[in-house]
């Protein structure tokens, strides 16, 4: 298929996300005081070396990716519980073997032009997102991927997986047919493309819309290219919305009665990745010690300000299937130095601990974790790498590393992304025939009992003997106005769906 880790974040595939109204809940509240009308003022990250106008390209800017998920619709898209909701797709449903889904397509769903969406317009663009920007982002070959009539569109997998409707949600942005220049931006979503200049974008709401019509005249999106000057923007009144600006703009908006701070909690994971398979930690018990001798509140209050919550080691804490019963890991540091000894591990040297600047507070992270460590006798030596260096020479190889995960509302689909046996992600060199055999058995589950039940097993193991620490979540961080009501609040992308929000 061949994904590489950045296009797996983006994806959405978690990617966490609010699309639908009914699929989530949102700040503010309707309760028949929403009123139509008005211009948002939507502040986004992004530098102009990466503006991106195709929608089936790498959108590594925020405010690209803001503008697209605007414009264009998506089959399907995250919501929270279940964490899959319909938008160009209104159904959908598999054979007996999960390996056979159909699609259909919402009744009145046209382009902004008017042109009604067919099978063959989404068919177009399923098998063209297959190959631009370099790798496939779809899991079916381009020849699997047909029509079934006029709203219908089939997609045959080599092997089953439930996960199909979530592993299309946020990517698969339909375009009419043959379409390879997007200056005009004709698409099917809740805005149509007023005007573009330099990442900056004004959008007007489309009439034609197949979903339930925003109450928003306009969106204007402005790019900018630090978090500062975006918390800056949004503190002196330039904007309405800052999205995505973190933890610092939201302490130094606390308080203030004309704004308000949205949390969306499970929004990054900020972990550890320790290799299995051989290395100073490919003992069980030395993983065990580690999660036991860090301080994981104290992680959360210094490496994210207090905005996020403790986890327990598990990816994927925002799953509707998320386990809740599995116990919290509290700190021990007398039964980590006791699980040190018996694997005999070696106190007397130094250990390195990689990690880059990408998520914010990850290197932060690792310095607090390599302080608390010491006071098990673990030491660790925390070397900070560029980010491209960091990809090409320590992840999927160093024995011990930072991660950092945006999609984080899927147990199974981070399950089998980068802990099965057979994955080219594997993070941390996990081998476990019985983890592979779960994963397998949820993937091609033929009822809501069979999938629940291997969704607890694939927990289970990886709380026990998994090569993660998964000490803490961050919530995502919006700053808006007062006067703005009914954003999103789920977890990763979702603060790019702005379609229901309304301006007091």
């Amino acid at each position: 298929m061949g994904w590489n880790r950045r296009q797996l974040l983006r994806s959405g595939l978690g990617v966490g996300a609010v699309l639908l109204v009914a699929a989530c809940s949102e700040t503010g509240s309707s309760n028949g005081s929403a009123r139509q009308g008005g211009t948002l003022r939507v502040g986004a990250l992004g530098t102009a070396a990466r503006i991106e106008r195709d929608p089936h390209a790498n959108l590594s800017n925020d405010s690209d990716f803001l503008i697209t998920s605007l414009v264009y619709d998506a089959l399907t898209v995250p919501a929270a519980d279940p964490n899959v909701a319909g938008r160009l797709a209104s159904r959908w449903e598999s054979d007996a073997e999960r390996r056979r889904w159909t699609f259909t397509i919402a009744d009145g769903a046209t382009f902004h032009d008017g042109t009604p969406v067919t099978s063959a317009d989404v068919v177009w663009s399923l098998r063209r997102l297959r190959t631009v920007g370099g790798a496939s982002k779809m899991p079916a070959a381009a020849e699997d991927i047909t029509a079934d009539g006029p709203n219908r569109v089939v997609i045959a997998l080599p092997a089953p997986n439930t996960q199909l409707p979530l592993l299309v949600r946020l990517m698969t942005f339909t375009v009419k047919k043959d379409t390879t220049d997007f200056t005009d931006a004709i698409g099917t979503g809740p805005f149509r493309l007023e005007s573009y200049q330099g990442g900056n974008a004004r959008l007007v709401r489309n009439e034609r819309w197949h979903g339930t019509p925003p109450l928003l005249d306009a969106i204007e999106i402005t790019m900018f290219d630090s978090v500062t000057a975006l918390g800056n923007a949004v503190l002196g009144g330039q904007i309405d919305l800052a999205s995505n600006v973190g933890a610092i703009a939201g302490r130094t908006a606390e308080g203030r009665g004309d704004l308000q701070v949205v949390r969306r909690p499970d929004d990054t994971m900020v972990g550890v990745a320790m290799r299995t398979s051989d290395g100073p930690f490919a003992d069980a018990r030395v993983r065990e010690a580690i999660r036991l001798g860090v301080d994981r509140k104290a992680l959360v209050n210094q490496v994210h300000s207090g905005y996020g919550t403790v986890a327990d080691d598990v990816l994927g804490t925002a799953d509707p299937a998320y386990d809740r019963g599995l116990p919290q890991r509290a700190r021990d540091t007398d039964r980590a130095k006791t699980l040190l000894r018996e694997a005999a591990f070696d106190t007397g040297k130094s250990y390195p601990f990689l990690t880059k600047a990408e998520a914010p507070g990850e290197v932060e992270s690792a310095k607090v974790i390599a302080t608390q460590l010491a006071d098990i006798g673990v030491r660790l030596e925390v070397l900070t790498q560029e980010s491209n260096t960091f990809y090409d020479q320590t992840w999927l190889k160093a024995p011990l590393y930072t991660v950092s995960w945006g999609t984080n509302d899927s147990t199974l689909f981070l399950a089998e992304k980068v802990m099965t046996s057979a994955s080219n992600r594997n993070e941390t060199g996990f081998k476990d025939a019985e983890f592979d055999a779960a994963t397998a058995k949820a993937l091609a589950a033929t009822n809501d009992s069979e999938y629940a039940q291997a969704c607890r097993t694939v927990q289970r193991i990886q709380y026990d003997r998994g090569g993660y620490l998964v000490w803490g979540m961050a919530d995502g961080i919006d700053i808006a106005s007062a006067l703005v009501h009914d954003l999103p609040v789920l977890g990763g992308f979702a603060r790019v769906q702005l379609e229901r929000a309304w301006l007091a």
